[in-house]
């Protein structure tokens, strides 16, 4: 189980490779082209499973992920209860598991520098897309490959728990997508994607997807080493959940609000939805589209093509 975030631990498979347990990875160095992914290491975790939880949290953690910077090296021993928020593991301490904590963010932390070197090396833009389920994020990321792939070279990693139908959608859209199932697990981490870049090579020059579990929660503490974290909001959700998941909003560079062809319909106040935003992150854009509709998705395009150049 994952004492950052609680979550229950299952078996981690990535199309094409046998990765075994998400945190049980003998993990070799990456060769991809002429660059190493290099994670100049193996480590093993054992862990305890205490019990399975139900990751549909209604609140954020209370630590400051960006400070985590304890790195551990070799064979760790990790008794994984549940995080300092969850602070009810039988018999550890919570030093202990703010210090466990501490060792996996560190570790992931490791692997983030590892892919954000090979994305700089190779000249990706890679955008991590996360959102609560039911955003609208398949079909954003859908629309935005049609509309982009005869302009630019595309591929897309996505993250489910345990299905392959938004792989398969992409992958019907023409370009390259690799799937990750995290089993119980609620967010994909800086490990299984430098596995998923060893099977999908990018080519130079290209923007690459990764679309991460649905989970508002968990992701925000997770450096893949993308270039931006992009935080989807549906217009059919709440305005106030910004506050509710700070953390995550706080991580994001970019903010989308998705469906606003229903606004006619619904209840929310949207400039009360960007205020709220801005309080957690001052300097988080923003942007208004329907993926549906085809309504601001011209900004978006745009938005990618600056940050590619």
């Amino acid at each position: 189980m994952c004492t950052v975030c609680g979550c229950g631990e299952g078996e981690t498979r990535i199309e094409g490779q046998d990765v075994g347990h998400a945190h049980d990875h003998h993990h070799p160095h990456h060769h991809h082209g002429d660059h190493s992914h290099a994670h100049g290491h193996e480590h093993d975790h054992d862990h305890d499973h205490d019990h399975d939880h139900d990751h549909d949290h209604e609140h954020s953690h209370d630590h400051d992920h960006a400070g985590h910077q304890h790195h551990t090296h070799g064979h760790h021993h990790h008794d994984y209860g549940q995080g300092p928020a969850h602070a009810h593991a039988p018999g550890m301490s919570q030093s202990r598991m703010v210090q466990i904590e501490q060792d996996i963010l560190g570790k992931n932390n490791q692997y983030a520098t590892a892919n954000r070197q090979l994305f700089q090396d190779q000249s990706i833009l890679a955008l991590n897309l996360v959102s609560s389920p039911g955003s609208g994020k398949t079909t954003l990321l859908t629309r935005s490959i049609d509309d982009l792939k005869g302009e630019l070279p595309i591929s897309v990693i996505e993250g489910d728990q345990q299905t392959a139908n938004d792989a398969d959608r992409i992958r019907e859209t023409g370009v390259p997508a690799l799937q990750i199932n995290t089993g119980k697990g609620c967010h994909l981490d800086a490990h299984m994607i430098g596995h998923a870049m060893e099977s999908l090579q990018p080519a130079d020059n290209s923007l690459l997807f990764i679309e991460n579990v649905g989970n508002l929660v968990c992701p925000a503490a997770f450096d893949l080493g993308e270039a931006h974290k992009v935080a989807i909001l549906s217009v059919t959700e709440g305005e106030d959940k910004p506050l509710k998941y700070p953390d995550m909003f706080h991580a994001a560079d970019l903010m989308i609000l998705n469906k606003t062809d229903l606004l006619p319909y619904l209840d929310f106040d949207v400039e009360k939805c960007i205020g709220f935003a801005r309080r957690v992150n001052p300097d988080i854009e923003v942007l208004q589209l329907s993926a549906k509709s085809g309504e601001g998705m011209e900004a978006w395009y745009q938005w990618i093509r600056s940050r590619m150049a």
